[in-house]
């Protein structure tokens, strides 16, 4: 490409380019700003800081006792009306927070902020798989040293309420309130939520401090990474104005950062940069550059971002499901591709005789995420939608379009504001959608789109009349048995819309007869891809569908007879009960499949080869209801045994309770039809009771704190 080929026109004032040194930053670098930083070491500390401490006994002694301080410092103020008011905020965060996500979720949808809900998505899905880990590699239990009055459920850290409530608050902030000072307002007002969440808790003893921060460390950094990352405000930013979501702010850091780049990369200067013709535009931000010469000139540009191929891909991706392979289309890889692609159509049109905006060379803004493709700019030109049409308008219209026969290519975007008409001469833009060497429907759609614009602002007879001087009736007929529906632009056909005439019925009454084109196209592909979308759609509604529930029956390990944290655990549950269930050595073909531990029941079942899932469930409670039971000896010491009636047929079914000093520990026997009774016998052996002296010893002794309840009483 020679030099000459790319020069503004005479009067514009060039300066000498300058070439970008290796290492040195592009005009607009992308950034990482310091508080994604902060938050991302935040939670590197945090995480290890919590493994290394849960991994060194010292360590963790040292943490457990300064959080039982702060604890009980809390605890110095409790009274009844500041009980209520921690458990109602601690209870209705809980409940209430499905009710947030579903509006959220709403609101999102409502406003048609696609990308946000999907990284919204996967966030989630992180933190279901990377949340699960977290919590069940910790498998912290609740503090000790000092009486726990609140609602909880699972183990302690990281506290995955706090973690809900302030992912859910920050993701709403980042998908649909406004860059600046009403996102730093809400940023404030979330943050004050969730220290008054996290105070209430910490007032009620559910959780550590340190599992609460840890909460909100990683309730904040997960939304906030993502978010920045993957919609960040100059592409994906939020505003509620009336415009198109393609068209990005050219203001503040990205205006000065094109001003270096045209300066440095095409030796402009640039005095003003105005958005224009956005009424008429999706695909990318159409510019008007004011560069200095004598006299100042006029020169066009058209920002594309990452967003607009990403945008392309989808707009693809929806037309393969809707109507199938209507032409050879392939999403642009990258933003370079398709800024080098337009400019590439543009050379070949004017190659071909067709009248378009001169290419004067493509700007790097930041290196695969941002160009800029400069031009002429047709001043004084306006839009054939608002232009006076004779017949010298009309022969070049169609003459443009046997043009673009002639040369293998189609414009594929054929409407009123990409055909510009001045002094008389009719002159086509925006070449981003062309096609090489095109389907034969899309040249005819060209031809009934192009027919249908000029017909607009005069009328259809006319146009027909004068279009037999260029294409033969035969290919008329064609035009407009392909151009039907979502061919035409959307542009045009809301200038059809308002048009009294039936102009598409009036070309085909004067064209001779032809059947219509079919639009939908069956193929592998269009069920492939229409597949793939539904099994994504789905599994993305299954996560969604995780947050809209409460957060509770979060699981937790079975407790397995000796020291480990599920013992203990079940201890704080039910600290009243001196006996504690648990697993002791299952018989062959029985698996435990589950537990479910919070305040006031611990509870897990038993798998069965021959008696089927949950076979038998073991629930431990402050007290259980003995009616209608029959006492019969105990085979466990220290408790009292009952049977309610059993049932055989059609399936074996059974409740025994085991009644002790503050406690009530029940089986519920439920096997699959025609599972022998006989295999409930080993289960006597499986399950154990443990003492609950034998925890409150162990705690004592590695942690020098009370397990609080039966045999170590706590103030508080």
């Amino acid at each position: 490409m020679s030099d000459a080929t790319i020069s503004p026109p005479p009067g514009v004032r060039r300066t000498r380019r300058q070439r970008r040194p290796t290492g040195a930053p592009p005009p607009l670098p992308r950034r990482i700003t310091p508080s994604t930083t902060v938050w991302l070491a935040l939670t590197a500390i945090m995480l290890a800081n919590t493994f290394l401490i849960s991994q060194n006994a010292p360590w963790l002694r040292i943490a457990d006792h300064t959080s039982t301080w702060l604890l009980r410092q809390l605890g110095t103020v409790r009274t009844p009306w500041l009980t209520d008011l921690a458990a109602w905020i601690n209870d209705a965060v809980i409940t209430w927070h499905p009710v947030i996500v579903v509006a959220v979720v709403l609101l999102v949808i409502v406003f048609r902020r696609w990308r946000h809900l999907l990284v919204f998505t996967l966030c989630l899905f992180f933190l279901e798989i990377a949340g699960g880990w977290l919590y069940e590699g910790l498998s912290r239990p609740r503090p000790y040293g000092v009486p726990i009055i609140g609602s909880w459920d699972g183990y302690a850290a990281p506290s995955t309420t706090v973690v809900a409530l302030t992912f859910i608050l920050t993701g709403a902030v980042y998908c649909l309130v406004v860059p600046g000072r009403p996102r730093a307002c809400a940023h404030a007002t979330v943050a004050a939520m969730v220290a008054v969440f996290c105070l209430a808790r910490l007032y009620l003893a559910v959780d550590r401090p340190d599992d609460a921060l840890f909460g909100v460390v990683v309730g904040v950094a997960v939304p906030l990474a993502a978010f920045r990352f993957f919609t960040p405000d100059e592409v994906f930013g939020i505003a509620y104005r009336r415009g198109r979501t393609a068209h990005v702010d050219v203001t503040g850091r990205r205006g000065a950062a094109i001003r270096q780049a045209l300066h440095d990369q095409l030796g402009l200067t640039v005095l003003d940069i105005e958005p224009v013709g956005l009424a008429s535009s999706a695909g990318s931000t159409p510019l008007r550059l004011t560069v200095a010469g004598d006299p100042d000139e006029y020169l066009f540009a058209k920002l594309y971002t990452l967003g607009h191929v990403r945008a392309d891909r989808w707009y693809k991706l929806w037309r393969t499901i809707l109507y199938g392979a209507l032409e050879d289309e392939h999403p642009f890889s990258s933003v370079k591709q398709l800024t080098e692609y337009e400019d590439y159509v543009l050379r070949l049109l004017r190659d071909g005789g067709v009248r378009t905006a001169r290419p004067f060379g493509i700007v790097e803004i930041t290196p695969e995420r941002e160009y800029l493709l400069v031009t002429e700019f047709f001043t004084g030109a306006i839009e054939l939608g608002d232009a006076d049409v004779d017949d010298g308008v009309i022969d070049q219209g169609l003459l443009l379009i046997r043009k673009l026969w002639d040369a293998g290519l189609a414009h594929r975007d054929i409407k009123p504001g990409n055909l510009m008409v001045r002094d008389g001469e009719l002159l086509l833009i925006d070449a981003g959608f062309a096609q090489v060497r095109p389907s034969p429907w899309r040249q005819a759609v060209d031809l009934g789109n192009m027919m249908l614009v000029l017909a607009v602002r005069s009328d259809a007879g006319r146009v027909y009349r004068r279009a037999l001087g260029y294409f033969t009736p035969d290919e008329l007929a064609e035009a407009f048995a392909a151009t039907r529906g979502v061919a035409s632009p959307t542009q045009l056909r809301a200038f059809m819309k308002r048009d009294p005439r039936d102009l598409l019925g009036e070309f085909r009454a004067l064209a001779p007869p032809r059947q219509p084109i079919v639009l939908q196209r069956w193929g592998a592909r269009r069920v492939m891809v229409t597949l793939a979308v539904l099994v994504a759609a789905v599994v993305a509604v299954s996560l969604l569908s995780n947050a809209f529930q409460p957060v509770v029956n979060l699981g937790s390990g079975p407790p397995v007879c000796g020291i480990g944290h599920s013992m203990i655990l079940s201890a704080q549950a039910v600290p009243s009960a001196e006996m504690l269930p648990c697993v002791a050595a299952l018989p062959s073909g029985w698996t435990v499949e589950g537990a479910d531990i919070r305040n006031g029941r611990s509870e897990f079942w038993l798998d069965s080869d021959q008696a089927g899932p949950r076979a038998v469930t073991v629930s431990l409670t402050a007290a259980c209801d003995t009616a209608g039971a029959v006492r019969i000896p105990s085979d466990q010491a220290g408790a009292e045994r009952f049977e309610r009636p059993l049932s055989l047929q059609p399936r074996f079914t059974l409740t025994r309770m085991y009644t002790f000093a503050g406690g009530c520990v029940t089986y519920q026997f439920s096997f699959v039809p025609g599972a022998a009774p006989l295999l409930a016998i080993p289960l006597d052996t499986a399950v154990a009771f443990e003492p609950r002296s034998v925890l409150v010893g162990h705690v004592r002794q590695t942690e020098g704190l009370a397990l609080c309840g039966q045999g170590a009483a706590c103030t508080g």
